[in-house]
């Protein structure tokens, strides 16, 4: 089948595309990827976007952050307006969000979305052996969470092994640190329950490849978590894990200044996708 996996970004190798080409992009609003369940607020729904007339291009699969408590799975169009003229497409899941649940909720979420993504993409013009997963802040740590625990997406009838890497941006990391600073609702009030939501667990194991973002400007205990995960994981003998510094930016502008002349995001992205 004939490939639109063609980018602007000279690194990539993979041609050019004419600025209407580049202009082009298809979208699917509001899929339903729990359709056994119907959440308040359309949570259980999904937004896809893909380069026009994709044949088997990679996905990014983004979760919007907010902390766990808020946010929406519109910040996925701001992506996608940097993705798709890479030739990658991306798709923003909604997902439960604190008071209503608390965790395992919002993990549960992230990985039904992505394993209906693995079993379902094709027919949107993606490649199920392409599929990455990533997100900002709140959405990073699930990101990060579905990257060193497979039990996550296995319970969800999806796999770990499929997916190609993950891509956490501006990630909280360690919940038992993040946790007593934040509403008792998200991951309950017991210390060993904040363990078992968080990465620590599973350093050992974490042989999935992960490429860490994080700003030069996230808040001091925000860069010195995305440093240690890294480089914990490279006590243990693993080479697995990547982890950046983007200088000029803070932990909103991350995304929020995505689609500006000097955005290091898409970028990165693209770099990690292709190197599969």
């Amino acid at each position: 089948m004939r490939s639109v996996m063609m980018v602007s970004v000279a690194v990539l190798g993979w041609g050019q595309l004419s600025a209407s080409q580049l202009a082009a992009q298809t979208s699917h609003m509001a899929v339903d990827y729990l359709p056994s369940v119907e959440y308040e607020g359309g949570k259980d729904l999904l937004d896809i976007y893909m380069p026009e007339n994709a044949t088997d291009v990679p996905v990014v699969v983004f979760f919007h952050g907010g902390g766990l408590l808020e946010g929406d799975r519109n910040v996925g169009a701001g992506v996608a307006r940097r993705l798709t003229p890479l030739g990658i497409g991306v798709v923003s899941p909604s997902y439960r969000l604190t008071p209503s649940v608390s965790h395992p909720s919002h993990i549960e979420d992230a990985a039904a979305a992505t394993a209906w993504v693995l079993e379902h993409i094709e027919a949107y013009g993606g490649d199920p052996d392409k599929v990455y997963v990533s997100g900002h802040s709140a959405g990073a740590y699930l990101a990060a969470l579905l990257g060193v625990d497979p039990s996550w997406l296995h319970a969800a009838g999806g796999s770990q092994e499929a997916v190609q890497g993950f891509i956490p941006i501006s990630a909280f990391l360690y919940v038992e640190e993040t946790a007593p600073d934040r509403p008792r609702e998200v991951w309950g009030a017991d210390p060993a329950g904040w363990v078992e939501a968080s990465v620590s667990p599973h350093i050992r194991s974490a042989r999935a490849r992960m490429l860490l973002i994080y700003a030069d400007g996230d808040a001091e205990w925000r860069r010195e978590q995305n440093e240690r995960f890294g480089a914990e994981v490279a006590e243990v003998g693993l080479s697995s894990v990547q982890v950046i510094e983007v200088p000029d930016r803070d932990h909103r502008s991350l995304i929020t200044a995505i689609n500006a002349g000097d955005d290091r995001i898409g970028t990165l992205i693209a770099e990690f996708v292709s190197a599969r």
